[in-house]
């Protein structure tokens, strides 16, 4: 039985071939690190750090590459940037509907005296605008958004968010574990002072890596969150101060490097717009198909429109662990069951504690497997 991949929220499979091919040459024939010397493989290494960033740079319409600060993931960049941004006594807006990535650092922070509150969100998991400008205040420092739920795929109206952000002087940042990739993402019309994106999801990457892309003035009123070694500066003790080596200590992931460079490589061959509307045509049609199968409920949009393709389902009077093990088991379809890493965002969704059956597609997912996966859903609803 052929298995069909939908887990892409988690982390996209399968890679574009030169991902692996590029990371095995940097293994096999080139092996030096970044910043650490200067011979002849050292500076070719150097070189695709410096054009991973600037096709990071490229794709999200940023125009400064030492501003791409390349991180050891996601997590890692948002706890950077709250760590960073963060002192006790300053307020924090996040959305009803953020991942534990964002929640443990300031569930950790607020016991240190940082506050924060969550904005509302409706049924389907969209923010209250009116909700978040309401709840400004002359010390909040920092309103940080998912771009995209990893549960309901809801997409928040970052442009007016950040408008709302910029008329009262507050920095806004975006995590985009969920549409980098799959949308299109504009740094400077979003109105944003820090972008956080994971190498391994939608950008088609290595696990093991991400990007934190900073406004420069914001940049440089964040404090450190881990300093060390930079391979520069080594006559001093003192950090760096100028980027990216700043906020890059320690010896960097140069395979990941190279198979991040490559994936964006193929990525901007493809371009994002050909994905986001692959991913919505994928969408129209599981939500189209979903629609015939009886005793399974959507979360989320019901509409392609506004969202992601990841999809929350829940096998009403079934186990939903259960009803994930039969769709693998019996019909070869990975899922992911469960509360994903947002226990805030199934409480929105009336999902907690039960949690949901998850799929999500990618660029690599088919019309044949969405179809697929429909019938399976059926059936497991029936049985």
């Amino acid at each position: 039985m052929r298995t069909i991949y939908l887990d892409h929220a988690a982390t996209s499979f399968p890679k574009p071939p030169a991902v692996g091919k590029r990371m095995q040459e940097y293994v096999e024939t080139v092996g030096a690190t970044v910043n650490r010397s200067s011979y002849g493989a050292a500076q070719e290494a150097g070189m695709v750090a410096l054009r991973l960033r600037q096709r990071l740079g490229a794709l999200f319409s940023f125009p400064d590459p030492a501003h791409v600060v390349l991180t050891p993931g996601n997590t890692w960049g948002l706890n950077m940037l709250l760590h960073g941004a963060l002192r006790p006594g300053d307020h924090c807006l996040v959305s009803a509907m953020e991942h534990n990535a964002v929640m443990r650092p300031l569930q950790q922070m607020s016991q240190r005296g940082v506050r924060f509150e969550r904005v509302p969100c409706d049924a389907e998991g969209r923010l209250d605008l009116r909700a978040l400008e309401r709840m400004l205040r002359p010390d909040t420092r920092l309103v940080l958004l998912c771009h995209a739920s990893n549960v309901s795929g809801t997409v928040q109206d970052a442009e007016r968010a950040g408008q709302v952000c910029a008329a009262h002087g507050v920095p806004f940042a975006l995590d985009a574990a969920q549409t980098a990739g799959h949308l299109p993402i504009d740094f400077g019309r979003l109105g944003l002072a820090a972008l956080s994106v994971p190498g391994h999801k939608g950008l088609m990457g290595p696990q093991g890596i991400g990007a934190l892309i900073l406004r420069p003035d914001f940049a440089e009123a964040l404090e450190l969150f881990v300093s060390g070694g930079t391979g520069s500066a080594s006559d001093s003790e003192e950090q760096p101060r100028y980027m990216p080596d700043r906020f890059e200590s320690g010896t960097p992931n140069v395979p990941g490097i190279y198979g991040w460079e490559a994936a964006l490589e193929y990525l901007q061959s493809v371009t994002v717009e050909r994905v986001a509307a692959h991913d919505r045509a994928l969408s129209e049609q599981f939500l189209d198909g979903l629609q015939e199968v009886p005793g399974v409920v959507l979360y989320g949009p019901r509409t392609a429109a506004g969202r992601v393709g990841v999809f929350s389902l829940d096998f009403l009077g079934k186990d939903n662990a259960e009803a994930a093990y039969r769709l693998e088991c019996e019909y070869g379809i990975l899922t992911r069951c469960g509360l994903h890493c947002a226990p805030s965002a199934h409480k929105t969704l009336g999902t907690f504690p039960k949690g949901s059956v998850r799929l999500s597609f990618g660029w690599f997912t088919t019309e044949e497997e969405v179809g697929r996966a429909l019938e399976a859903i059926a059936a497991v609803s029936a049985g």
